[in-house]
């Protein structure tokens, strides 16, 4: 018999909802249309006597080729098919207050610090479960196998962030830190969270086709480089060896950078170096500007928070999400530009039809640019389970059709700069907490958190966390200078919630991973949503009077 969790009694009591369709998660059914839209997009912008506020231009915002989805527009209007007008994210308006109070700080604390990915003995249960005894509910398509990703990542990180299995064997994956991207993903909205990459195995190989460190580090930097279109800076490496001038200087010797210079009009090229380079002369591994490597993968954990004897907040054991996402094929600039006309035009033509999800649970569901993303989620018991066809349509919509995105991401072209970070940028949260990182300064020189602060009015798109409203507006709603001064040396200042607030948002999650109600959101809400609409009307406008660049 199926145990009922405190939350889920709590909710059947009060007669709301609760979503606990987990006996067959590969149904390919959507109990809501547009699960594609985040909640996030259906963010009330109007504010009573005072210019509207703008969250909406770190999504929608002026793109950057292979990305030719320029959605400025959004920013100014509701722009929704019909079936999208009704906000199905019914979680963002449940009164949590009474869970939270049934919940003690001891009994969260324990849970967050408990590790439900991989034992003492440093086997991974999921993996297991997956190769050895799948559930039925989980076999999509009932062929007694898991045709997708089987979790393979040690979370056991060298000086150089790459990642270790239990054997002390290289996985191929390496952790790269990152400055958050504005808004839901601060942890003081809910989550800490962390971004793996690996590259295929020809990326690994030296030319005569051994596994080599030198040259995975180099055909990392190089990704970097293409991603960031920026020169990205490298420890010493003889380019004699690698049969690559990496610094175009005209010369092999020794490189101390890769330089980016990619414009095939003008015939300025770049190359892999080993085996990929090889690969790359018989176009079986293409390169372009803006665009990762075929078979590129990569692995995001979603986590609670925990509270130190301190009084620090950092990342907690428990992850919430295990996501991953891989490259499964090429797409060229013109592909890309076909794909956004096309789209555009479906838009005009049937204005009121919602795009199709297009995948399954096992290999993952397609953002029609070459990726496919799969995951995992806490199922009842804290265990971790693939997520469902609906919970991973989520995906689809931020790593789709939107301007800010770079070939499906975000997290390399907000890599810390390999000049000046520790271990160059390439380490997990786990070695070097977040503290301590310099604010992110936008193209125009501008903080770009201070940015995000001044054009919403707070750290969230709902205008709802009251702890940064109070620690960084003042009572005629001016920023602090001394806080924008502190946020500009240590973006801790801003991400971080205090222990008070950790504790909160971690139990109000809990709420929502008793009831397994994904469906209807997985933001963890201390109070309803005050500025989030219940519905949108047909061309309704945001009251944003300025289009804003997220870069």
């Amino acid at each position: 018999m199926r145990t009922l969790f405190p939350a889920v009694v709590a909710a059947m009591l009060s007669g709301n909802a609760v979503s606990m369709d987990t006996d067959n998660l590969g149904r390919l059914y959507l109990s809501n249309p547009a699960a594609v839209t985040p909640p996030q997009c259906y963010t009330n912008t109007e504010n009573a006597g005072g210019p509207a506020s703008n969250p909406c231009y770190v999504c929608h915002t002026s793109s950057q080729a292979p990305n030719f989805t320029n959605d400025l527009d959004l920013q100014l209007v509701y722009d929704f098919a019909e079936p999208a007008r009704a906000n199905r994210w019914l979680n963002s308006f449940k009164d949590r207050s009474d869970y939270l109070a049934s919940v003690s700080d001891k009994a969260i604390l324990d849970y967050v610090r408990e590790d439900n990915f991989r034992t003492q003995d440093g086997r991974i249960p999921l993996a297991e479960k997956l190769t050895q005894q799948l559930p039925a509910s989980w076999d999509g398509n009932q062929n007694g196998i898991w045709d997708g990703y089987v979790p393979d990542v040690g979370f056991d990180f060298d000086g150089e962030g790459f990642d270790r299995d239990s054997a002390g064997k290289p996985t191929g994956w390496r952790a790269l830190a990152y400055t958050p991207f504005p808004g839901t993903f601060f942890p003081t909205n809910g989550s800490t969270d962390d971004v793996l990459i690996r590259l295929p195995v020809m990326y690994q190989r030296d030319e005569k086709g051994n596994y080599s460190r030198d040259v995975y580090r180099v055909n990392l930097a190089i990704v970097e480089a293409l991603i960031k279109r920026a020169d990205v800076a490298i420890a010493p490496v003889d380019e004699s060896r690698l049969n690559v001038d990496l610094d175009k200087n005209g010369e092999l010797t020794t490189a101390t950078h890769i330089v980016y210079d990619w414009e095939p009009l003008k015939q300025r090229f770049m190359s892999y170096v080993g085996e990929a380079r090889l690969a790359q002369l018989s176009k079986a591994a293409p390169l372009s500007g803006g665009s990762y490597p075929l078979g590129t993968e990569f692995l995001h954990s979603v986590r609670y928070l925990d509270v130190s004897a301190d009084g620090e907040v950092r990342m907690a054991p428990r992850m919430k999400e295990l996501r991953y996402a891989k490259k499964v094929r090429w797409v060229t600039y013109f592909q890309h530009r076909e794909l956004a006309a096309d789209e555009l035009k479906d838009a005009h033509d049937f204005p009121d039809r919602l795009e199709p999800v297009v995948g399954d649970i096992e290999r993952g569901v397609s953002n029609r640019r070459g990726w496919r993303y799969s995951g995992f989620i806490e199922d009842a018991d804290g265990d971790l389970r693939p997520q469902s066809f609906e919970e991973l349509a989520t995906c689809t919509g931020c790593h789709g059709a939107i301007g800010a995105n770079m070939d499906g991401g975000f997290a390399m072209t907000r890599k810390l700069d390999a000049a000046d970070s520790f271990q160059r940028g390439w380490y997990h949260w786990s070695q070097k907490p977040l503290a301590g990182i310099r604010e992110p300064l936008r193209e125009d020189g501008r903080g770009e958190y201070a940015f995000y602060l001044q054009q919403v009015g707070n750290a969230d798109e709902y205008r709802s966390n009251d702890e940064v409203r109070a620690n960084f507006f003042d009572e005629t709603g001016s920023l602090k200078t001394a806080m924008l001064e502190r946020l500009a040396a240590d973006i801790n200042a801003l991400i971080m919630p205090s222990p008070r607030r950790a504790l909160d948002l971690n139990k109000a999650y809990r709420a929502i991973v008793e009831e397994q109600s994904y469906r209807e959101g997985r933001d963890a809400v201390l109070a309803p949503r005050a500025n989030l609409l219940r519905e949108v009307s047909e061309g309704q406008e945001t009251g944003v009077e300025q289009v804003l660049s997220y870069r």
